[in-house]
């Protein structure tokens, strides 16, 4: 008779070990929802919290680390935005407080500050786009990867989980793989998991738990939505880029798309400069993300969300949305290997 434990790190071991966590499921980085309630929580039900640095400065970024390290002993990492404009400053905090792990996002990090990182000791974690990139990231010395696809909630790319993970998982062996975007449940990570997958990283399913802050609205719209509610923002002209974001439909939604055709009129009728334009309609969002998940104004403020959306039914505690997925995959995965009950 095998345990869950023992079957699951027949599968991953690498990735549990990189994490230092009982179970190789990551919390997804969500701006103003994987805070250091949620992200502690995760983290003492045996997963590994992530803190969303998003547009954090630096002050609030440490102050958000030591509130973490104040609920929980163990294993955490922190998500930067490679864009972020004070990048360094805050890959300073995570050095000053000794953080484990940092996950660069937002775009392909300059071998500079996977350096940075490296040298205080952290072990650092890109997105891989793709193939080519998954190899140069790994010559700049990443220590492993993460594979996100377009079923994921808030700024997407337009490849599905399952395409990049048959793409890239075969062909990196230096390296842990982790792969997230439309996971929610246990027997869909013991699918990737089969596949070579070192860990899964989910997001949406966290939302609705007991030790999410989120506004009871943002919860109620996340537990009352289908798949196809959760879907991406459209460009409307390619003078004006829109990187998509994937959010329930809403009347900020609808809202985006008279915005974009009413900045776009404004610049034809010569009452806007194109870089002026280009800035109203990327800012748009500025705020909207806060509106929902703090105000509870789930109208007209960003209801990010993942595909997997469908699948959040009801509140649970951290606790016991983990150790349903554990029960799930190792089941799945008993199935899978002929392992006896």
């Amino acid at each position: 008779m095998y345990s869950n434990d023992e079957i699951l790190d027949r599968f991953w071991k690498a990735g549990r070990e990189f994490l230092n966590t009982r179970y190789a499921i990551m919390g997804g980085a969500m701006s103003w929802v994987s805070e250091h309630n949620l992200v502690a929580a995760i983290s003492n039900a045996g997963g590994f919290g992530v803190i969303a640095g998003g547009a954090m400065p630096p002050e609030l970024l440490k102050g958000e680390i030591e509130k973490t390290k104040a609920l929980t002993k163990n294993s955490f990492g922190v998500n930067l935005i490679t864009m972020h404009p004070q990048l360094d400053a805050l890959m300073d905090v995570c050095i000053g407080t000794k953080v484990g792990h940092v996950i660069l996002a937002g775009g392909i990090p300059s071998g500079q500050a996977i350096k940075k990182l490296k040298d205080a000791g952290i072990k650092v974690l890109c997105f891989a786009p793709a193939l080519v990139l998954a190899k140069r990231l790994v010559k700049a010395g990443t220590d492993a990867l993460i594979l996100e696809g377009t079923e994921a909630g808030g700024h997407i790319g337009p490849v599905a989980t399952n395409i990049l993970v048959q793409e890239i998982v075969p062909y990196i062996k230096e390296v842990p793989v982790f792969v997230a975007g439309g996971i929610g449940s246990g027997e869909m990570m013991a699918a990737f998991l089969s596949m070579g997958v070192a860990g899964c990283q989910l997001g949406t399913r966290f939302v609705c738990t007991t030790e999410c802050i989120a506004h009871p609205n943002f919860k109620k719209a996340f537990i009352h939505a289908n798949a196809r509610d959760a879907m991406p923002t459209v460009q409307i002209d390619p003078r004006f880029p829109v990187i998509p974001v994937r959010a329930i439909t809403n009347e900020g939604t609808k809202r985006f798309m008279e915005f974009q055709m009413e900045t776009i009129q404004k610049y034809q009728n010569g009452e806007m400069e194109l870089k002026d334009a280009q800035m109203a309609i990327e800012n748009y969002w500025g705020g909207a993300l806060r509106r929902a998940v703090i105000d509870g104004d789930v109208e007209n403020g960003s209801l990010m969300a993942g595909q997997s959306v469908g699948l959040v039914k009801e509140e649970k505690s951290v606790q016991a949305v983990i150790d349903e997925l554990v029960a799930d995959a190792a089941g799945a995965l008993r199935r899978l290997s002929n392992i006896p009950a």
